[in-house]
């Protein structure tokens, strides 16, 4: 044993580990197979069906539906990044997985996270144009614009990503094979590394903060900048749709950086917090997205929700629907219904 508790003097460096996620549970494991196999598949299902509508609608085929769908492809991406692993976990208490699929997995982890926060990003230039430059709006977001920033957002994810990744690595992993989480996430690596850590630590936590920082300050200013806008504005209808669609927006930053946030501060300030938990918050920052952008964009995006409603209930269906209600008000209006 080396003066630091592990074996670190004997150059042993494990390449197959097991992946050991809410290990306080026991035996209760494989009672959240059915429910976290039903999340999985309303994910894939609910984010799929709002993508579906996008695409085949052409009068969906502009900038900030475009985004929407793009933002929730990624998603599914994440959530698949991370559930089949978790689910064989809860199958099997101990779930092996090699080094180069750990680090695969990580990869994927951070890469589809830091999409989301690049994808919010461009829908906040997209809303900021929309509103504050109205006129100009078809001529400033065209396709290669949106093309340059889905560039840059992938570009920015990959130099993220790949740093993370290649110097985990790097790392010795002697401690132990067993990681105490249902998913190879950098920190749960590091916490089964042996030697000098601090770089690691140090720039995983300047990563974090800087991109976080950044992008929470893009993100303030643009935003303050459309609502002060939108209040502006003489139209009431106009501004209640634009004040309604940033807040669609505003509740999708919010599930994604609080959610986020707050699982880094769990992690790296408080010791006392059970393994358990922090495999829940984990799961809520990778996963809650995902369930609640669908439903967020679906219902309160009026354009995609009728498209929605469509092809679920068919046109004849949703136009009477529609319509439903303002004939019960004309049957009022002229006497034959009582108010």
């Amino acid at each position: 044993m080396g003066e630091d508790g592990n074996t670190s003097t004997f150059n042993i460096s494990y390449t197959n580990f097991f992946l050991v996620g809410f290990p306080g549970l026991h035996e209760r494991r494989p009672l959240l197979v059915r429910p976290l196999t039903f999340l999985y598949v309303t994910i894939i299902s609910a984010n799929g069906l709002v993508i579906h509508t996008v695409v085949g609608q052409r009068s969906l085929h502009q900038p900030m539906y475009v985004l929407i769908a793009l933002l929730l492809a990624v998603n599914i991406c994440a959530a698949t990044a991370v559930m089949p692993k978790m689910l064989e976990g809860f199958v099997h208490y101990a779930n092996p997985i090699s080094l180069l699929g750990c680090l695969a997995q990580m990869f994927f982890i951070y890469f589809t996270l830091l999409l989301d926060y690049n994808l919010l990003l461009a829908m906040a230039l997209d809303r900021y144009m929309a509103i504050c430059h109205p006129l100009r709006y078809t001529d400033l977001m065209t396709s290669r614009l949106l093309g340059m920033l889905a560039i840059l957002a992938l570009t920015r994810s990959l130099g993220v990503a790949v740093p993370l990744v290649v110097l985990t690595s790097r790392a010795q992993f002697c401690r132990t094979a067993v990681i105490r989480h249902f998913t190879c996430e950098y920190i749960a690596l590091l916490s089964i590394a042996c030697g000098d850590l601090t770089f690691n630590n140090r720039l995983g936590l300047a990563m974090r903060l800087v991109t976080v920082t950044f992008d929470l300050a893009l993100l303030g200013t643009s935003y303050t900048r459309i609502i002060y806008v939108a209040f502006r504005i003489s139209s009431g209808k106009a501004r209640a749709k634009a004040l309604h669609t940033c807040g669609s927006h505003l509740l999708v930053i919010l599930t994604v950086y609080l959610s986020g946030l707050s699982t880094s501060i769990v992690f790296r300030v408080t010791r006392t917090v059970s393994q358990d938990v922090q495999n829940l918050l984990s799961a809520i920052y990778l996963l809650l997205p995902g369930a609640l952008n669908p439903v967020i964009y679906g219902v309160r995006t009026r354009e995609i929700q009728e498209h929605v409603e469509k092809m679920l209930c068919g046109n004849e269906s949703a136009q009477e629907a529609r319509e439903k209600p303002k004939r019960l008000q004309n049957r009022r209006v002229d006497g034959k219904l009582p108010g």
